[in-house]
């Protein structure tokens, strides 16, 4: 039997779509009757499980992560035993790109902030490793006279061999469109993109935000489209630089999620696989546009960029009322969590972190997790909620709205992250240490950021990237690089606003509920303690270490990573 992914989105009669219209509604936007998110949140908290077993387990559909393929090989995997399928990766699959885009000539890149840049020469490049450059081209769209446009032309797209022209133009002659534009710029032009593209091509994202924001306005997309996701999991510099690196050894790159959320066609899913073998991902697995949004709007307000912010501040802070010197205070927040902390669950997973510890070590980490757990997962609740139900959504809109007249401000230039600036400038690496307290407290916010994804009915797999891989391979290496502040300040619109909005909450449930419990004596929570050295994570994250790209990303100092 085909999997959902691969079944014909039927064609709903001109009567049935003309009655779903709003009043000033473009044509082909049908209103989605009931469109509200799925009620969240309905159990009280003390149903809300802190185990690793029944409440998850449960919420996960059979088979929801399983999908085929008529081109590419596909393998099952077992995820902590979850059957789950995926596309393995490699520059040997570029051969099967021809049968891939079957139909497709003309691929548009719409946007050139953090992926567009990436995605674009990563795909010209695979095109041309599979000697289809003859065949497929691709083709940048962005609005001449902007800065963006020199970039382009400087990574060797230009107006004059037909690689580079305007939005729309490009929009309209797209067979594949990669809708690759920030989140609020999404938000406010695709009644005007989706108009412009042409009957049976394919609209490709690399987010789900655009569905969520559908949602709260009632539409659907035109239904003579496919409709495609492809997310990477990292950002567009990790995307490009591990693609450059891994040209040697058959390919390393960023994993990356897929979706076919409509498939007018027949081939959206070839489509969609083939974009990701291109893009250099070393191994694709299934979501959903909406499972996506939530967890990736979800996870870079939780561990991957806005909690980090808070327990780093707050650990700074912790660490100079202490007694140490603002520099090691530092060291032992920031520069534990993004050095050595980072390579070991990277590598090894964060169970084999408290276990190279010493006793003492180990019982300053679970005193620390212990503490900082059950607070983290509260905060994580609320933040998931408010994205399920559309809230974070509308929030990211209106904030975009108003930068004109209230421009995103930058953090770097508070006395912590100047501090930073100099340690940096000294580091030795092998002196880094591997602060327990710190450890436990990161490692604590980990855990609940992906078991809330769990008991959310999350997959696995894409729990692993959201909560770990994505945070350890690709953002933490270049606040390493550059700094936390660097990448708060420097990341995508959406993930700079979630971060200031939610990074303090963290730091002051951290300050105010977490240290305080230390503080006052209290002692290693053993049902946490085992819940954790016996979570399902362990051996999910095993296998998905298994698939990891296979050279560590390289980073310089001066690196940009868009926003």
């Amino acid at each position: 039997m085909k999997s959902a992914a691969m079944m014909k989105v039927s064609k709903p009669r001109a009567a049935q779509a003309m009655a779903g219209l709003r009043k000033g509604t473009p044509h082909h936007l049908v209103a989605r009757v009931g469109a509200n998110f799925p009620s969240s949140g309905q159990r009280t908290r003390a149903e809300r499980s802190m185990t690793t077993g029944t409440v998850a387990t449960m919420a996960v559909a059979e088979g929801a992560g399983t999908f085929t393929s008529e081109v590419f090989d596909v393998e099952n995997v077992s995820l902590a035993g979850c059957e789950e399928s995926i596309l393995r990766g490699g520059r040997d699959k570029f051969g099967l790109l021809k049968d891939a885009f079957e139909g497709v000539k003309t691929i548009g890149v719409v946007g050139w902030g953090s992926q567009g840049p990436a995605q674009a020469q990563n795909i010209r490049d695979s095109i041309e490793a599979a000697g289809l450059s003859g065949d497929i081209s691709v083709k940048i769209g962005l609005r001449k006279g902007r800065p963006s446009w020199e970039e382009a032309v400087e990574c060797g797209f230009t107006e004059q061999d037909g690689t580079l022209g305007e939005v729309f133009d490009v929009v309209a002659e797209s067979d594949l469109l990669l809708l690759l534009i920030s989140d609020g710029a999404q938000a406010s032009l695709y009644p005007r993109v989706l108009a412009a593209m042409k009957p049976g091509s394919t609209l490709g994202l690399s987010h789900g935000f655009l569905l969520g924001v559908m949602k709260n306005d009632g539409v659907d997309f035109r239904e003579d489209i496919n409709v495609v996701l492809v997310a990477p999991k990292g950002m567009g510099p990790s995307v490009r630089r591990l693609y450059e690196q891994g040209k040697e050894v058959n390919g390393a790159g960023i994993n990356a999620s897929f979706a076919v959320h409509q498939d007018y066609t027949g081939r959206a899913t070839e489509v969609a696989l083939g974009w990701s073998i291109a893009l250099g991902s070393p191994f694709t697995f299934r979501t959903t546009l909406e499972s996506e949004y939530k967890s990736d709007i979800y996870g870079e307000r939780c561990v991957i960029l806005g909690a980090v912010h808070g327990i780093v501040e707050s650990l700074f802070r912790r660490y100079e009322a202490q007694g140490m010197s603002e520099e090691d205070a530092f060291v032992n927040s920031v520069e534990s969590i993004t050095g050595p902390i980072n390579s070991i669950i990277s590598k090894k997973g964060m169970k084999a972190l408290y276990e190279g510890l010493d006793a003492e070590g180990k019982e300053t980490f679970m005193k620390a997790y212990s503490a900082a757990f059950k607070p983290s997962m509260d905060i994580c609740y609320e933040i998931y909620e408010d994205v399920a139900c559309g809230n974070e959504i509308k929030s990211v809109v209106n904030a975009t709205n108003r930068f004109d007249r209230f421009p995103m401000g930058k953090i770097d230039q508070t006395r912590m992250w100047k501090i930073g600036e100099k340690v940096r400038a000294k580091r030795v690496e092998s002196e880094i240490p591997i602060n327990p307290f710190t450890a436990g407290v990161y490692v604590a916010n980990m855990m609940a950021t992906l078991q809330t994804l769990r008991e959310k009915g999350h997959q696995w797999s894409e729990i692993c990237n959201e909560s770990i891989i994505e945070a350890v391979d690709s953002l933490n290496p270049y606040m390493h690089a550059r700094g936390v502040a660097f990448m708060v300040d420097n990341c995508s619109f959406t993930a700079r606003l979630g971060t200031r909005k939610w990074g303090p909450r963290f730091d002051y449930i951290l300050d105010q509920q977490a240290y305080v419990a230390v503080d006052n004596g209290q002692q290693v929570d053993e049902e946490l303690k085992t819940e954790f050295l016996n979570h399902d994570v362990h051996a999910a994250l095993a296998v998905c270490s298994e698939l990891r790209p296979s050279v560590d990303i390289s980073v310089s100092t001066d690196e940009a990573v868009g926003a």
